[in-house]
């Protein structure tokens, strides 16, 4: 009985430590509370709704947040998309965005819920849009990680919020067609993705009160986050950067 008491109370505390690392923000519709989880992971609790973005990982890492509502998948790569994670946070039963490749990967027997996004196209769903936009490595090199039309980022509408998901992509040309974004949550790590200059570059074409770095490690480590920030306030002062704690220690 003891040990049992000592186990309980370990999941309780580790689950109050997982819900202690959070950003809120005041929307028309009441909060929106965001959980970062891991690198591209994250937890969104709105108007009711958990919202899952990329969840991998351990099933354990999940465990303070109700089943969810709705599920993102941005693209098939083992960091953003795996199904052994899905199943194990028991995600079948809630709508889940994602892009045709993640599709032809599915489990059959859980396809019914599946609402496939090409870039530019949109959904709206419990009371928010869903914008898949486009996420690809650029320049375009003869064998890139992410091709284009292949992967999503994200503009979701919730409330009086539009907040920008880039998936893994490049400072794309497409980037200047994002309007009005209030929050914008950013990968940063080479060879994948962006180095910090052009991260930085992307981002002050979008302009969005916050940005969020995420996605930030790569082979050598982690991206300079710290020189990210001077040159976004370089340029832009008024932008605010947030740093979240992507990289927790287990």
């Amino acid at each position: 009985m003891k040990t049992k008491i000592i186990f309980s109370t370990a999941i309780f505390l580790l689950s109050i430590l997982s819900l202690s690392a959070q950003e809120i923000w005041n929307t028309k519709k009441g909060k929106l509370v965001i959980y970062p989880i891991s690198h591209a992971s994250m937890v969104w609790q709105w108007n009711g709704l958990n919202i899952y973005i990329d969840p991998v990982g351990n099933a354990a890492d999940y465990a303070a947040f109700a089943k969810p509502d709705l599920v993102l998948i941005t693209h098939a790569h083992g960091d953003h998309f795996s199904l052994k994670t899905l199943e194990g946070i028991q995600t079948f039963q809630a709508p889940t965005i994602v892009t045709q490749e993640v599709a032809d990967k599915w489990d059959e027997k859980f396809k019914e819920k599946l609402i496939v996004l090409g870039n530019g196209e949109e959904k709206i769903l419990l009371e928010m849009t869903v914008k898949a936009v486009p996420a690809y490595n650029f320049p375009i090199i003869e064998k890139p990680f992410h091709i284009k039309g292949v992967g999503n980022g994200y503009v979701i509408s919730l409330g009086n919020k539009r907040i920008y998901i880039s998936g893994d992509t490049g400072n794309i040309p497409e980037m200047k067609d994002l309007k009005n974004i209030d929050l914008a949550f950013l990968c940063m790590n080479l060879p994948y993705t962006m180095n910090v200059e052009d991260a930085a570059k992307a981002i002050l074409t979008i302009h969005p009160k916050v940005v969020y770095p995420y996605h930030f490690r790569s082979q050598g480590g982690f991206s300079d986050l710290d020189k990210f920030k001077t040159l976004v306030a370089a340029e832009n002062p008024k932008m605010e950067v947030r740093i979240l704690d992507w990289y927790p220690k287990k």
